[in-house]
């Protein structure tokens, strides 16, 4: 089967074709909502001057849901799937509303900051749902390619609603009138979300088995259920061992990347204009995030999740770090490019096969909190590489050492994850 027969397969299901417009109007509008709170320093790390405060707003809109995430989890094996998705999009509709109310009365401080993470924390829930409703209309080897695709358009989507923003941003005002235009869009979206999941059946995404307590002491046995489940199935937690690895190395790289177009590539007054390189850096690594989905499939296909993966880390690994370094030692934006690419190829890859390990490895009465805790690991090993950089990386951002560690880390975790398959299977 083709790449081109594979997708056109995993597309011709009616109710995938539902789900996967959920995912795209959804962070769709998600993008939105970022573009809307560029202006806001604290939800805008690229902003930072220093490696210090790049991890602090980090982790001021990662860690929240990190903490909460296992437990909203229990709930997606909980509740149907489908009212979840269909809820919660209105919930985040509901959320912008003293978002709006904050920035027209000037108020940037807690108050909008817990809006804020309020309408991200339950994003997050949602594209966990939509990851643990995903085996329930693509099956087989199709799974694969489905995995691919839709956090990878997820993704664009998610870029192209920022893009959308700024540049409506640009014709309505870059005041207060503009980020709350915006937002009033993205909530129209959120809404269009939600009705776009009410034409999915009510019991078609499940979960299927045995359901949890609705007690906080059940919600808790859920929580351990969800670690009992991953301890007993090796491929699923080492698969998410290597992505949450993938991501310590992302977390240090981006730093490097912003402090480079920050305080190296540009001067103190040309913010804008590295705000507008670290864009394109992001730009290239979705490049590589694309081409990652659509290699994927086929590869998986002939040589496995595992081992696919696993040469993808040790191979990747050692020329985006070398790119990397070679263009923060010159100064030199196109090898930073290519490096960032080779990155995002690694992290697109590594996460496809993660997520088909997970949905075929996992029993589907357990999926959701697994996803949420695979969800809570992502970010909180994203915050460890940022605040290990922080830590280290010098205001110019050049720092050989780090860069290559970064490299390194992913060269060691492919070798760990082919050497465990081969001992234990």
């Amino acid at each position: 089967m083709t790449k081109f027969s594979a997708l056109r397969e995993v597309l011709a299901r009616r109710d995938f074709r539902r789900l996967f417009s959920v995912r795209l109007v959804g962070q769709f509008s998600d993008g939105l909502v970022q573009a809307a709170l560029a202006t806001f320093v604290l939800f805008s790390p690229e902003r930072q001057p220093s490696a210090v405060k790049v991890a602090v707003a980090f982790a001021i809109l990662l860690l929240p849901y990190s903490v909460i995430g296992p437990f909203a989890g229990v709930l997606l094996d909980r509740w149907r799937r489908r009212n979840v998705l269909v809820k919660a999009n209105l919930i985040k509709a509901l959320g912008i509303v003293p978002i709006l109310w904050l920035i027209s009365a000037s108020n940037d401080g807690a108050l909008l900051g817990i809006s804020v993470l309020l309408v991200l924390g339950v994003g997050r829930f949602v594209l966990a749902g939509l990851s643990a409703s995903l085996p329930h209309v693509v099956q087989g080897r199709d799974l694969v390619t489905a995995n691919a695709l839709t956090p990878t358009a997820g993704t664009i989507a998610s870029a192209a609603g920022a893009g959308t923003g700024i540049a409506l941003r640009s014709l309505v005002g870059s005041g207060d009138a503009g980020s709350q235009f915006i937002l009033i869009l993205a909530a129209i979206g959120f809404v269009l979300s939600s009705l776009i999941a009410m034409r999915i059946a009510p019991f078609a995404l499940g979960p299927t088995g045995e359901q949890a307590s609705d007690t906080l002491l059940g919600v808790l046995r859920g929580f351990v259920d969800g670690l009992r489940a991953l301890k007993l199935r090796s491929r699923p937690r080492r698969a998410i061992a290597v992505v949450g690895m993938h991501r310590v190395a992302l977390g240090m790289l981006t730093v490097v990347a912003l402090l480079l177009v920050r305080n190296t590539f540009n001067t103190t007054a040309q913010a804008d204009h590295a705000l507008r390189q670290f864009a394109i850096i992001t730009g290239a690594a979705a490049f590589g995030a694309l081409l990652g989905a659509f290699i994927t499939p086929a590869a998986t296909r002939q040589w496995g999740t595992i081992r696919w993966s696993a040469w993808v880390l040790i191979i990747g690994g050692i020329c985006g770090g070398l790119f990397v370094l070679w263009g923060a030692m010159s100064v030199t934006l196109p090898l930073l490019l290519i490096g960032s690419a080779c990155f995002g190829f690694i992290g697109q890859t590594v996460k496809v096969c993660a997520d088909t390990e997970i949905q075929l490895g996992i029993p589907d009465d357990r999926l959701g909190r697994v996803f949420s805790i695979f969800d809570m690991i992502v970010n909180a090993c994203l915050v460890i590489g940022i605040t290990v950089m922080a830590v280290w990386a010098p205001p110019s951002g050049q720092t050989p050492a780090m860069i290559s560690a970064a490299g390194i880390l992913l060269v060691i975790t492919g070798v760990w994850f082919f050497t465990t398959h081969k001992t234990k299977g």
